[in-house]
């Protein structure tokens, strides 16, 4: 009988504390937010009725086949939003390290070259700040396709904020790490190893995770003027289309694209603590 009368108490006491945990706590706000806000939409749209879809309509007109099936082929550029995803994430993929590659090693030389980051900083100030968008003329004059002009328009987007974080680093390294090297007669390798990149390393981080976002914006604007498929060119073929479900389509797609973007950030901000916990 004790246990009879003690089960749901105990069952309360169990609930309360989980919603006291940590993961509870965690994810609590944004679920209600969430919540909250999609709510409102559905509300809107009930209200307005113009047309416009709600969370429920996105995904009862999107179920078949673009979450049910979103690796489905059907030819040419007919594809599943899975395979455009994958498509886009290909070409990101190349002009990311690309600028990577490039961007570290121009900012090493930058923040340790006086004369250097005199001469460049003009360049690099002005260059920064022109919309992706402008490059994909020049590229497809240049390279005459349009996967080569996706790719060398996320390298072009990317790079700025790889370079200048380097070369900040660098420069943000205190002066005594220089003089005891000087006053050890370390070698420029390993004062690069053990000095130069552990010391540089968050900051070469937050340019990579800031020139991730800038990636993935510019593929996907740039799939939508000018490239056979990627999610760029399904969120454009969509609304050419014009029919019934698009605008649920191309609400799914944007859906996806900042998931996407959010993981892409959260999986470079996961490589750099695992890195910078290495070098500790």
């Amino acid at each position: 009988m004790t246990n009879l009368t003690t089960s749901p108490q105990s069952k309360r006491r169990r609930a309360k504390s989980w919603l006291n945990s940590p993961l509870a706590l965690q994810i609590k706000a944004p679920v209600v937010c969430i919540g909250l806000t999609l709510l409102l939409w559905q509300l809107l749209t009930q209200i307005a009725r113009n047309g416009f879809p709600g969370p429920i309509d996105v995904i009862a007109q999107t179920w078949d086949p673009y979450i049910k099936d979103p690796f489905f082929d059907a030819g040419g550029t007919a594809k599943g939003l899975g395979l455009q995803l994958l498509i886009s994430l290909q070409r990101v993929a190349l002009g990311y390290s690309l600028a990577a590659i490039v961007g570290i090693g121009a900012g090493l030389a930058i923040g340790t070259n006086r004369f250097l980051r005199r001469g460049f900083d003009p360049l690099i100030q002005v260059l920064r700040t022109v919309p992706p968008l402008a490059w994909l003329p020049i590229s497809l004059l240049v390279f005459q396709q349009a996967d080569s002009a996706a790719i060398f328009v996320i390298f072009i987007t990317a790079i700025w904020p790889i370079i200048i974080n380097t070369a900040v680093g660098i420069n943000e390294i205190p002066k005594d790490y220089t003089n005891v090297a000087r006053v050890l007669r370390l070698s420029k390798r390993t004062y690069l190893v053990d000095i130069l990149m552990p010391a540089t390393a968050p900051y070469v981080f937050t340019g990579l995770r800031i020139a991730i976002g800038l990636a993935w914006l510019a593929i996907v604007a740039a799939e939508m003027l000018k490239a056979d498929g990627g999610i760029g060119f399904f969120i454009w073929d969509a609304y050419n289309a014009g029919g019934d479900t698009s605008t649920s389509q191309i609400i799914l797609a944007i859906v996806v694209i900042g998931l996407v973007g959010l993981a892409l950030d959260r999986l470079v901000a996961w490589v750099g603590s695992l890195i910078a916990s290495g070098e500790r």
